[in-house]
């Protein structure tokens, strides 16, 4: 059991069982301050569980998930985004019919709400701060641009961009550079380095050479177990991963 206190997330012994299947079975997991960590593995190793835990879409049946020392399992959905946790589907959830000036600027933490959208004012702050994420997220020539008209990656960073904009201490992305084109995939790995000095980001991948690209560390789950943690280079040679990866 660690005991260090300064990790932004600790995952312990964690488990979840469907129906007797342990989908992630005693995980131990930690996440330290501005790292950029990779979560790989084969179909059904159970990472896209492991984001639902920690966002509270799926309760743990043991174990304990800690976010800057807040014990998350106890929370409910939109208190663990409120604690400072955003994380980003497969599928992008943008308003299409929206500018991308306004896609932001609905998800700038004053406007939630009904209430906060009513006494919601366009003010110097929230204006300067969509253009500063905008800038940020490559879209500042696109940010009077209907949001249906973006390209499918362009789409991608606009939701990366919603999320920024409630300046997450822990940002989560589910394969960020699925159905991306070579340019766009090479631009989401410089926009993750970015983001992820000032905060610890998350990342599920299945592109190596884009997982090369962005990890800190790389962390192979199999069965809902790690087999492997590390830098890539040494994760890459570690027999039990090849066997897994070569073997399917």
């Amino acid at each position: 059991m660690s005991t260090n206190t300064d990790f932004t997330l600790s995952i312990e012994d964690l488990t979840v069982s469907f129906d007797g299947f342990k989908a992630v079975d005693g995980l131990n997991f930690y996440l330290d301050k501005n790292e950029l960590h990779v979560v790989i593995g084969p179909n059904g190793a159970g990472k896209t569980t492991v984001l639902d835990l920690i966002c509270g879409k799926t309760k743990a049946t043991s174990g304990s998930i800690k976010f800057m020392n807040k014990e998350l399992t106890k929370l409910a959905e939109h208190e663990i985004v409120r604690a400072g946790v955003g994380r980003k589907f497969q599928t992008p959830s943008i308003y299409e019919n929206l500018s991308v000036y306004e896609n932001l600027e609905v998800s700038f933490p004053r406007g939630r709400g009904v209430f906060g959208s009513l006494v919601f004012q366009r003010d110097d702050e929230v204006d300067s701060k969509v253009r500063e994420i905008a800038a940020e997220i490559m879209l500042e020539d696109f940010i009077d641009t209907e949001a249906a008209l973006l390209s499918h990656g362009q789409k991608q960073w606009l939701e990366i961009g919603m999320l920024l904009i409630q300046d997450p201490q822990l940002l989560m992305l589910d394969e960020p550079v699925a159905g991306m084109s070579v340019k766009e995939r090479e631009q989401t790995a410089e926009l993750l380095n970015k983001i992820s000095s000032g905060r610890s980001v998350l990342v599920i991948e299945h592109d190596m050479e884009f997982v090369a690209r962005i990890a800190h560390k790389v962390t192979v789950l199999h069965q809902g177990k790690i087999l492997a943690a590390g830098p890539m280079e040494d994760v890459q040679k570690d027999p039990n991963v090849v066997e897994v990866y070569l073997g399917h």
